[in-house]
């Protein structure tokens, strides 16, 4: 493909805005797959856990022809969290798609993203998601990305972007709303693809330049490293050098090239300028390596990471249950498996604890750890995770943290409860936009305070509400926040719970599990009513003797336990206190050595 007709873009959107169906879409009608061919929904999230939460985790890559122009498509994550992922795949687009939902509008995610593509001098595309909502207000939501831009320093050529208006979900984009949706279909969208972004620039007879972005990997080929070709050709006879992110330069050798087709990768014979490419056989590939001419190696800057802003403790587990559900069990193990993911991700940072094995994981957010920890579990590992823990900062002899920009949008009746919550948390309200359904507020809340709150916000607002916050700067030290009210009930001695004990229990509290499982002491099984923690025992009979009284042997009726997720196992938890992750179950336990605070 000449290299004036390749177009490489990078959608970005705000988490749920309809990325992943508009990439579907424009893959199906680009004539990729037969009438007859099966294809999943939601093509590109190919990752189990993205399928099971709807949003996008891992950067991925695809491609489709649209007349005589090759358009490769990079699909970004749209949460904060996964931040480091975007900052690397800008580095291969030349020019991005910014997809907003007709009644939202741009969210407080969108703009972490824009704010990326703008720093990489993208122009950026708008497209108009889900214009056939009840409440849409496409017009609205386009003044409101001219605001975001302009607050975001954008120059005047960027200011005056296209527009397109589409429905994804039905499968037609349209370039005014004034047209009609009959007959149409999406090459609105393709054809200002072609029309505003540039082709990619590079020298194709210049030395090579190919900078890695992500890594996959293949159980027959190992790590592959996919990237765009910036200057230069290769083949695989090219001699080559790898220069790595620290500078050092070792001898490479690659046996395979693969482009994209759709979103399968085809193997291909040769890459030229402005091709993206993956490639294998190199094994110590990793993020931000450049392969490059060996007379004359030019590598390109090595891609700067935001620090991460959390980090916790993953350490082997201990507990009375260890190494019977899972597959690896050893700091050992543990080690391996950390350092592999460090090379795919770079803006997780492991870091080995010393005493009594473990590491110290710092990463982006709750959400970057939690689907880390969650991709673990389902590899056969075991192991236990304490409480996460905001990481600070000195400047200056002051302590400093980081602050997050929280916006909520809640029917009027749960103002008041959110509000009142989020000032305990030390959230202060910078704004407030009164709409016809609903407020949105936007808050300054240290980091600290949002851990764990999303599961209170969705109790309080009774599933209604939207939070969504983005990294807003590092401020003073806010002072403490108190995690949690109430204490705990912890197992007394190892045994199996029993419905009558667990009934009796019920009255102290809220419990954790029914009954028939297995306990161990010093497990948590529950949330006392009160401050102090509660010694339990869950295995308590009932006492038999002769005499029978009417009522007394009637069936025991308990309540459902509460069945938490991983994340809200992990906010839920006190420093004294872990979270045992095995392939089989997730239990809450106190520390070894802890007595129960009573």
């Amino acid at each position: 493909m000449k290299q004036q007709n390749i177009r490489n873009v990078a959608i970005i959107a705000h988490v749920d805005h309809g990325k992943t169906t508009l990439v579907d879409q424009l893959f199906r009608q680009s004539g990729m797959f037969r009438d007859n061919q099966q294809v999943a929904e939601r093509l590109m999230d190919s990752m189990e856990l993205e399928r099971e939460r709807g949003i996008t985790i891992a950067a991925k890559n695809g491609s489709y022809r649209y007349g005589d122009y090759q358009i490769n498509i990079i699909d970004t994550p749209g949460h904060a969290d996964f931040g480091g992922q975007v900052e690397r795949v800008l580095r291969m687009a030349d020019g991005a798609v910014l997809l907003v939902d007709a009644q939202e509008g741009p969210m407080p995610q969108t703009f972490f993203v824009v704010k990326k593509a703008l720093a990489a001098k993208l122009p950026i595309l708008l497209v108009v998601n889900k214009i056939d909502k009840p409440a849409a207000r496409p017009d609205w939501a386009v003044d409101q990305v001219f605001d975001l831009l302009a607050r975001l320093g954008a120059p005047d050529e960027i200011l005056d972007f296209p527009v397109v208006y589409a429905s994804a979900k039905s499968g037609y984009a349209l370039n005014s709303l004034d047209d009609s949706p009959e007959g149409a279909n999406m090459d609105a969208i393709s054809e200002m693809i072609v029309k505003h972004v540039p082709p990619p620039p590079g020298d194709p007879e210049g030395p090579l330049q190919l900078q890695i972005a992500t890594i996959d990997y293949s159980p027959y080929l190992g790590r592959l490293g996919t990237g765009k070709v910036t200057s230069g050709h290769f083949d695989l006879r090219t001699p080559l050098v790898m220069v790595r992110r620290d500078g050092s330069i070792a001898p490479a050798r690659i046996n395979k090239i693969f482009a994209f087709d759709g979103d399968q990768k085809a193997p291909v014979d040769e890459a030229s300028c402005g091709a993206i490419v993956s490639v294998a056989g190199m094994e110590d590939v990793t993020v931000g390596v450049t392969f490059t001419d060996p007379e004359n190696p030019q590598p390109l800057p090595v891609i700067e990471i935001d620090p991460p802003t959390i980090a916790m403790q993953f350490i082997p587990n201990d507990s009375p249950f260890a190494g019977q559900e899972g597959k690896f069990v050893t700091s050992r193990h543990l080690e391996e498996r950390l350092k592999r993911e460090t090379l795919a991700d770079v803006a997780l940072q492991v870091e080995p604890l010393g005493r009594g094995g473990g590491f110290q994981v710092a990463g982006r957010g709750e959400l970057h750890l939690s689907i880390l920890i969650e991709k673990m579990r389902r590899e056969g590992y075991e192991f236990q995770v304490t409480r996460p823990q905001v990481i600070m900062r000195e400047e200056n002899g002051q302590k400093l943290e980081p602050y997050e920009e929280l916006s909520i949008d809640v029917d009027d009746q749960y103002q008041g409860v959110v509000i009142e919550k989020l000032g305990r948390l030390k959230g202060v309200l910078i704004d407030m936009q009164v709409g016809q359904e609903l407020t949105r507020m936007k808050f300054r809340i240290p980091t600290r305070g949002l851990l764990g709150y999303r599961s209170v916000f969705m109790t309080d607002t009774h599933g209604m509400g939207v939070m969504n916050y983005i990294f807003a700067e590092w401020g003073p030290y806010a002072g403490e926040i108190q995690n949690r009210v109430n204490g705990v009930m912890v197992v007394k001695e190892s045994a199996t719970t029993v419905a009558y004990a667990l009934f009796n229990l019920q009255e102290r509290g809220r419990l954790f599990l029914g009954p028939g499982v297995e306990v161990y002491p010093g497990m948590i099984i529950g949330e006392h009513c009160r401050q102090t923690d509660l010694v339990v025992n869950p295995a308590k009979g009932k006492k038999l003797t002769n005499i029978r009284a009417a009522g007394s042997d009637d069936a025991v009726i308990l309540t459902p336990p509460l069945d938490m997720s991983l994340e809200e196992c992990i906010a839920y938890i006190n420093d004294d206190e872990l979270v045992e992750i095995t392939p089989k179950a997730i239990r809450l336990r106190k520390k070894p050595g802890v007595k129960a605070h009573i």
